[in-house]
C-alpha cells in the first residue's frame, strides 16, 4: 500500500530556544530564508506525500498561518510587481493538502501520535519531526519508502553518532539485512553509554504501520511519565517485523542550539547567490581569532 500521509508532531514548547520560542514554534525558526518545519514539508512532499497533519498546541498558529493564503500579502506583490516573491508565497499553499489537530496535553511524542489516528485510519503513514533537517540527494523519508515498499513493514530513520551522545536518542539493537538496511531486534530510549546496544540512533523520521495505535492505546507512560513512541514500537516489533535505514545524507539537529548554528552555515555554503562571499567572510574570522 502506498505511503500517502504524514504526520508532524508540533506540539512541544521549544525550551532549549527561549526567549525566541516564546511566541513563536521553534518549527518557525528561519533556517536562511525558510522556517525550519518547511523544509521538512518539502521533503515529504518530494517523497510523494499526499497530505499532512500537524499536531499542534496552544501557540502554534503561526504554522498554519505560514501554510495558508496570504491574500493580503499577495495583493501587495502583485502590485508592487514582484513576480518571484509571489511565486514563492503561493507555493507554500499549494504545495500538499495540510490538516490540523490540536494535543491537548504534552503527554509525549506517542500521545502526539495517537492524536492523528483519525486522519490516518488502517493505513501506513510517516511522521516526520520538524526540527531534524537532513540534506541528502534522495530525500530522507523517501529512502525509508524505499525499505518499506520492499519489507512491508515499519522503517526507522537510523544514524551512527558518537557514543558519548547516545543517551540522547532511543537508540537500536539490529541485524545487518542489506547495504543499508537492519532488522530491528530491540530498542531502548535514551540509555546510559554502557546500557546502549548500539551506536545506531533513531532520528526523527519514520514509516509506521496503523497496528501502532491499537498499542500506544495501552502504552503506559516511560521515561519522564511520558508516553514514548520508542517503547510503543518496541512492542510493535514482537508482533510485526520493524526494519531500520541508516540514511544517506547529513543530519542537522536543528533543535539544538549549535546543531542549528551548523545547520545555517552548511546551508548558506550551499546558496550560489552568497556562498562565496560567505565563505571568505568565514575565513576572514577564523584568521582573525
Amino acid at each position: 500500500m502506498k505511503v500517502k500521509k504524514a504526520v508532524f508532531p508540533v506540539a512541544g514548547l521549544g525550551t532549549r530556544f527561549l526567549p525566541a520560542t516564546k511566541s513563536s514554534p521553534k518549527e518557525m525558526l528561519p533556517l536562511i530564508d525558510k522556517p525550519l518545519v518547511q523544509y521538512v514539508v518539502e521533503e515529504a512532499v518530494a517523497s510523494g506525500i499526499e497530505q499532512i497533519l500537524f499536531v499542534t498546541g496552544r501557540g502554534k498558529h503561526n504554522i498554519e498561518d505560514h501554510f495558508d493564503i496570504s491574500v493580503e500579502l499577495e495583493a501587495h506583490l502583485y502590485d508592487k510587481g514582484k513576480d518571484r516573491e509571489l511565486s514563492r508565497v503561493r507555493e507554500i499553499a499549494e504545495m500538499v493538502d495540510i490538516f490540523y489537530v490540536r494535543q491537548r496535553q504534552a503527554l509525549g511524542l506517542g500521545h502526539a501520535i495517537l492524536c492523528a489516528r483519525d486522519f490516518v485510519g488502517n493505513e501506513p503513514f510517516a511522521v516526520l519531526l520538524g526540527d531534524d533537517i537532513v540534506d541528502s540527494e534522495r530525500p530522507c523519508l523517501a529512502q525509508l519508502l524505499d525499505v518499506f515498499n520492499q519489507q512491508g513493514g515499519s522503517v526507522l530513520a537510523l544514524e551512527k553518532v558518537p557514543m558519548e551522545n547516545i543517551s540522547s536518542y532511543g537508540c537500536v539493537a539490529a541485524d545487518q539485512i542489506g547495504s543499508r538496511m537492519f532488522h530491528i531486534t530491540d530498542m531502548v530510549e535514551k540509555p546510559a553509554r554502557d546500557e546502549a546496544p548500539s551506536d545506531m540512533a533513531i532520528i526523527g523520521r519514520y514509516v509506521l504501520t496503523p497496528r501502532i495505535f491499537e498499542i500506544l492505546m495501552d502504552q503506559e507512560p516511560g521515561k519522564g511519565g511520558e508516553i514514548q513512541l520508542t517503547d510503543a514500537i518496541l512492542k510493535l516489533s514482537k508482533e510485526e517485523q520493524v526494519y531500520g535505514c541508516l540514511f544517506e545524507g547529513l543530519r542537522h539537529d536543528c533543535g539544538d542550539k549549535l546543531g542549528f548554528l551548523k545547520a545555517t552555515v552548511d546551508m548558506a555554503l550551499k546558496r550560489k547567490e552568497f556562498s562565496t562571499e560567505f565563505e571568505a567572510y568565514l575565513r576572514q574570522r577564523l584568521c582573525a581569532n
